[in-house]
């Protein structure tokens, strides 16, 4: 009896390890990678001598999502990230550069203050784009995008993508030229005017597209 449920145990187990391999091999994708060009793993400079981050080890899910040289970014320059961004290390000196050199400016001369801190919406994931199943992999999947639902000033008071852009004057002014700048640091640049899934925040990204276009709305 106890040899029986010994070969029983054993058969449990081995049952229990095949169902695990096949359903890692067969695990179905919700996004469409054909045609998709991963970006290079190289960056001018590192984060972390522009900013609070680390690297930290690669990711390959073996799907099509991967980020090459990733590293975990918690603050560039004087801007701190409500929470930590996973991101290629090319993303980094571009985001650094624009909110230095554009969105800083923008806030002194539209507010009279500066931008503390900037609410991170989305970084890594590995999914399709807008969430619709079925789509092209979103540039998220390399690592290769951030999405910045609101900007807050020393004050404390907190400028969003989706009360402001049509909000007071003052608001609208600076969310609309940010917007519009961010388009000569990034490839693709979407906000509310994009269509409703960007209707609170701002998507940046550097996607790596053969003719070298930008796309920005």
């Amino acid at each position: 009896m106890s040899l029986l449920r010994n070969l029983l145990a054993v058969a449990v187990v081995a049952g229990l390890l095949a169902g695990c391999g096949s359903s890692t091999s067969t695990k179905k994708k919700s996004f469409d990678t054909q045609g998709l060009r991963a970006p290079e793993g190289s960056c001018e400079v590192k984060p972390s001598r522009i900013g609070l981050a680390e690297k930290i080890r690669d990711i390959d899910e073996r799907n099509g999502c991967e980020v090459e040289n990733a590293w975990r970014v918690e603050q560039l320059g004087s801007i701190a990230f409500s929470q930590a961004a996973t991101m290629n290390c090319g993303m980094a000196h571009p985001l650094k550069r624009w909110l230095e050199y554009e969105v800083q400016p923008a806030a002194q001369k539209t507010f009279g203050e500066s931008v503390v801190s900037i609410d991170v919406a989305a970084s890594y994931a590995c999914r399709a784009r807008n969430n619709k199943r079925g789509a092209k992999m979103s540039e998220h999947g390399f690592g290769n995008a951030i999405d910045i639902a609101a900007f807050t000033l020393e004050s404390g008071r907190r400028v969003s993508v989706l009360e402001g852009w049509r909000g007071d004057r003052d608001e609208r002014r600076f969310l609309r030229g940010v917007h519009e700048a961010a388009c000569g640091d990034f490839r693709t640049v979407l906000g509310p005017e994009a269509d409703r899934h960007h209707r609170d925040h701002f998507h940046l990204d550097l996607q790596n597209r053969r003719n070298g276009s930008s796309y920005c709305r």
